[in-house]
């Protein structure tokens, strides 16, 4: 034990060379493999082939499309982005593989050889770009937060934290909390057809879950997120262009029991074969829709359809014939199909594409703003009005413009309605321009005119029903309750409606003056979407116009992308999301068409209604509201026909994944492109259903 020190050790002699070199390498590696392990995957943002600008094009060079099960990533050291091809792809595939229904968290690396194939094209796409003209997309500038914020609040009655493309929202103080992605890339969907009686037709929160084909008297949507395919008719087949499609359409697309007892009962409808025609000649309208149309000018000569009367509200749809009879005079109408008919009439207008929503006339306000419809039509009319203190009347009363027009004809009125719409209309003051029984029609035509002052209001004997309070929101609509007052007529120039609008197509780029700073905005919005339109989505996208015409712009701010697409064969449906600003009023003020909608439910239309679906930054711009941003998708697929378009814009960080979930729906992806943090993405969805 002597010879044992116990404590320190004793001092080591100095390391060799080789000793230190391999400590070095040994640290080096180590360095790698946590760097490697730990650092972010920043794929998502270097994506596709570059190109050097983004400048103005005269015309796309050839092979813009990307090919149908290529690899969705074609990687360079550039964040701009495209995918080319020269292969020319059919407008319907059938897809393949088996979905079983269900969302499986799968977020496994990818095989080697997927990796190796990559590498490949990224190879060859290097070798292509030193000889090859690059691709031009307009306008594929970054967004930033709070660029459309202005004018005025959303029209939700309970707005929440504004979240952005990367997760973060915008809580209380103004910082921003981390909420994770939209769409999370480790999930992998496999889905199914939706069940339930109403199948090929399913409409969510208008049909009753579970009994048969029922349907709710007010809008109420499925407690838990819709997450099926909604499948296709047996006899589906792709709809004839416009405007051939306004006679004649497929049978097969639409047919169901009722609407077929329905068909036998009316002369003016003919199923001969597989098509089902339309006649303008011949119509709901005794003597057809033009001698209807032209009796009411001649009643009331101040209406002159295509320039004072441009956006008309047609509601009760029986055969749209009203509305597409005052197509050929520039005037577009909105038919509003009942949720009660489960003749499915609207369904019938939306497939010969004439424009049309889904809705009730009940307790709540209708999803438009105020003031805005030129003139409400009720063609064969036998809606209770007076009924209930006149609510359904006070709710007309809203949304037509001051000085517009209220249209409604009857074949036979009993003297209790006469008397008491006589009452209703006196206690309003609604003028009554015309009244006439016509002699081939056989039946009664009335015209009332809203004042257009605030003059013979006060005329009134007795003040019921009483004004509605000065600090009220006129245009909240969303799930609002309708109010049993009148509304006043805005009197200061400063306030919409105080004046009518330009004539017709003046209208549609003349901002009034109670946009007072936004003019200048607007007009800036209208070139910009003029551009982009004329010289990236025209000819740019790989997109059929021929076979385009019902299209919605799920995310519309001013009206932009609808203005830029009057001269073609098309008519846009704005919708404005309930938590945006509400720029719904300017869209109408244009002579544009839109609802409100929340996207965290389903819209309130049948399935199959579009051809075409724009989103700018809808998903990007999304609020911290939807359990599951994924049902948008979904729902985008119902209401979208087979073989028609989507035109996404949004951040990389979004377009990526949802890329790769319209791939799971075994959507085609046409046409990919990048610049920065900013893309843009063309899909058409097929007849693959799981």
């Amino acid at each position: 034990m002597a010879g044992i020190r116990l404590g320190r050790a004793g001092k080591r002699g100095p390391l060799g060379f080789v000793a230190k070199v391999s400590i070095a390498i040994l640290l080096g590696l180590s360095f790698i493999v946590i760097w490697s392990t730990f650092s972010p995957n920043s794929s998502s943002e270097e994506v596709y082939s570059q190109r050097s600008s983004f400048d103005d094009i005269s015309h796309p060079p050839d092979g813009i499309l990307a090919a149908p099960g290529k690899n969705k990533e074609r990687k360079t050291n550039s964040s701009q982005t495209h995918h080319p091809t020269r292969t020319p792809i059919s407008p319907l595939k059938h897809g393949s593989g088996n979905r079983n229904g269900s969302v499986v968290n799968d977020a496994k690396k990818k095989g080697e050889g997927e990796i190796e194939e990559k590498v490949e094209v990224k190879q060859e796409e290097e070798e292509k770009d030193g000889g090859e003209e690059k691709v031009e997309v307009e306008g594929l500038e970054e967004v930033k937060d709070g660029e459309d914020e202005d004018i005025e609040g959303g029209v939700d009655v309970n707005p929440e934290d504004e979240a952005d493309g990367e997760g973060r929202t915008k809580g209380k103080g103004g910082k921003k909390k981390k909420l994770g992605p939209l769409f999370d890339p480790a999930v992998r969907y496999h889905w199914k057809q939706c069940g339930g009686k109403s199948g090929h037709n399913y409409i969510p929160c208008v049909d009753m879950e579970g009994i048969g084909s029922q349907r709710h008297h007010e809008r109420s949507c499925p407690r838990s997120p819709v997450m099926c395919l909604v499948s296709l008719p047996k006899d589906y087949k792709p709809l004839d262009p416009w405007p051939e499609r306004e006679s004649k359409i497929w049978y097969g697309n639409v047919g169901h029991p009722k609407l077929a007892a329905f068909i036998k009962s009316q002369s003016w409808l003919n199923l001969s074969g597989d098509y089902l025609f339309f006649s303008r000649e011949e119509s709901e309208f005794k003597g057809g829709a033009r001698h209807y149309v032209s009796s009411i000018e001649e009643m009331a000569p101040d209406i002159e359809w295509g320039k004072n009367i441009r956006i008309v509200l047609d509601i009760g749809c029986v055969t749209a014939a009203f509305g597409a009879t005052l197509l050929e005079k520039n005037v577009i109408t909105l038919s509003l199909g009942l949720m009660n008919d489960q003749i499915d009439l609207a369904q019938l207008a939306l497939e010969r594409g004439i424009p049309a929503v889904l809705n009730n006339l009940g307790s709540r306000r209708l999803p438009f703003p105020s003031g805005v419809f030129d003139a409400i039509h009720c063609g064969e009319c036998n809606i209770p009005w007076h009924s209930s203190g006149g609510r359904l009347l006070l709710e007309m009363n809203r949304i037509l413009r001051p000085g517009g027009y209220f249209i409604i004809s009857a074949k036979h009125g009993d003297i209790e309605t006469e008397e008491g719409m006589s009452k209703l209309m006196a206690a309003i003051s609604w003028n009554v321009l015309a009244h006439k029984t016509d002699d081939i029609n056989e039946v009664g035509i009335r015209i009332y005119q809203r004042p257009a002052s605030n003059d013979l209001y006060e005329l009134r004997r007795r003040k019921e029903p009483p004004f509605c309070k000065e600090n009220e929101d006129h245009d909240a609509a969303w799930y609002t309750p309708i109010r049993k007052c009148l509304q006043k007529v805005p009197s200061s120039i400063e306030e919409r409606g105080s004046d009518w609008p330009e004539e017709w197509p003046k209208r549609l780029e003349s901002f009034p003056d109670w946009l007072m700073d936004s003019q200048e905005k607007l007009a800036s919005d209208h070139d910009r979407w003029k551009s982009i339109i004329d010289k990236s989505y025209l000819i740019g996208m790989g997109v059929d116009w021929s076979n385009v015409r019902n299209v919605m712009d799920m995310k519309a701010v001013y009206g932009g992308f609808a203005a830029a697409l009057t001269s073609q064969k098309v008519w846009v449906m704005n919708v404005v999301p309930v938590h945006a600003p509400n720029t719904l009023p300017i869209i109408y003020e244009r002579g544009l068409l839109g609802v409100y909608h929340d996207w965290c439910e389903p819209f309130s239309t049948y399935p199959r209604s579009y051809d075409l679906l724009h989103a700018d930054h809808l998903f990007s711009r999304l609020k911290n509201r939807c359990k599951q941003p994924v049902v948008i998708v979904v729902e985008m697929d119902r209401i979208l026909r087979p073989g028609g378009w989507a035109i996404i814009r949004d951040k990389l960080v979004i377009l990526d994944p949802l890329e790769e979930i319209l791939r799971s729906m075994h959507w085609e992806i046409r046409m990919t492109y990048g610049k920065d943090k900013e893309g843009i993405l063309c899909a058409q969805k097929t007849t693959w259903r799981p």
